[in-house]
């Protein structure tokens, strides 16, 4: 054959292929698998934290002592009130007891001058009987006028020592209220040598030994209120937005990885972490967990959405992301089309509900590939019986 005759065969075959091949895969369906929706989707945040405590105290004593007496110690339930340590006291207790004498001695200067005060009053209505006497004895010139002046000056002077007995039972009773705060105060002062629980609390550490010398305010132990103890979880905030106090949530406790605790939000910070770019939140679990360890690390998942007859992409599917929006294939009465989507909170597997732009009767392709076109005709693939 010609060497001509060959270069123009060769030339057709081409052209040929050109046009049929690009003709078959348009024309001809692709197998196409789809995703089917989901009749329920549990959405949910995952938080990784520690277990804190809410209400946590350092408790000492309100004055300087030396500590005699350890009544709790570490791990211990102690409810409010209940002594935990005793300072040396005996000081203490001499002051109570000498102030507790004043006021026996302040009530018996009481009693002594309203005794004088009630003498003084008796003395004077005496007096002014003498001196009435005196001025009707003088009207009939049966005393001399000295007489009835001696007994007047008299008069004047029992009533300034009824005055003067008066302000020393006021005196008195001063002194007595001085001394009854006085025993107040020293007793106050004694009861500060006893440390007692602020509330119901377990004792997480102790942090003095006996003979130790206190200073006021020095911590003897730490306490919390197991009633108040939670997870302190960071959460991203790209995820964070749909938490609300209320939720509910699981906790996984690092030291029992086999076991999931029901739990729900409590609180979410107002103020992120600006490095971090997290939120905070805070889970409780159980009532009043007797068994915990600050600063344990925990994980939380919160369930923040429940979604009915969804449809989930995986994130790895969905191309030209922007936002919460991307481009996905799918089938519509037998075509493929490339659409974007709006797409709601994923899922802790990575997949993302459809929220927006599907149109109705059609399905998101669940296998992309480099043989899907627009408009070209697919048929589904039948699902795998395992």
């Amino acid at each position: 054959m010609p060497k001509f005759n060959r270069m123009i065969l060769s030339t057709a075959f081409i052209g040929i292929i050109a046009v049929v091949v690009p003709s078959y895969m348009y024309f001809h369906p692709v197998a196409v698998q789809v995703i089917e929706p989901i009749p329920e989707a549990q959405i949910q945040v995952f938080g990784l934290g520690t277990v804190e405590a809410k209400v946590k105290s350092n408790v000492g004593f309100k004055v300087n002592g030396i500590l005699r007496e350890l009544k709790a110690d570490h791990g211990d339930v102690v409810k409010k009130g209940q002594v935990l340590a005793v300072l040396d006291n005996v000081e203490q207790e001499n002051q109570v007891a000498k102030a507790l004498a004043n006021l026996e001695k302040a009530r018996a200067n009481l009693n002594i001058a309203k005794a004088n005060f009630q003498k003084s009053r008796i003395n004077l209505a005496l007096k002014q009987q003498q001196s009435n006497r005196r001025h009707m004895l003088k009207q009939q010139n049966a005393v001399t006028v000295e007489e009835v002046e001696v007994s007047l000056a008299t008069t004047k002077t029992a009533e300034a020592e009824v005055d003067l007995a008066g302000a020393e039972v006021a005196a008195a009773a001063a002194s007595l209220r001085d001394a009854e705060v006085q025993v107040s105060l020293s007793k106050e002062v004694l009861s500060q040598h006893f440390l007692t629980a602020p509330y119901d609390a377990m004792i997480i550490s102790r942090h003095a030994e006996m003979g130790t010398m206190l200073q006021t305010g020095e911590p003897a132990f730490t306490l919390v209120d197991p009633c108040s103890v939670w997870v302190r979880a960071f959460v991203d905030e790209a995820k964070a937005g749909h938490i609300e106090v209320g939720q509910p949530a699981e906790v996984r406790l690092r030291s029992l990885p086999g076991q999931r605790f029901v739990g729900r939000v409590a609180r979410v910070d107002l103020e992120s972490d600006r490095i971090g770019e997290e939120r905070r939140i805070y889970v409780t679990w159980g009532n009043c967990p007797r068994d915990f360890h600050l600063g344990e690390q925990a994980e939380v998942v919160i369930s923040t959405d429940l979604l009915n007859d969804v449809v989930l992409v995986p994130e790895t599917q969905i191309s030209e992301r922007n936002g919460n929006s991307g481009e996905v294939w799918t089938l519509e009465n037998g075509t493929l089309h490339l659409r974007r989507l709006s797409f709601g909170q994923g899922t802790l597997e990575g997949s993302l509900p459809v929220i927006q732009g599907l149109p109705e009767a059609s399905q998101v392709v669940a296998t992309p590939s480099p043989s899907l076109r627009q408009g070209r005709r697919a048929v589904i693939l039948p699902r795998s019986i395992p």
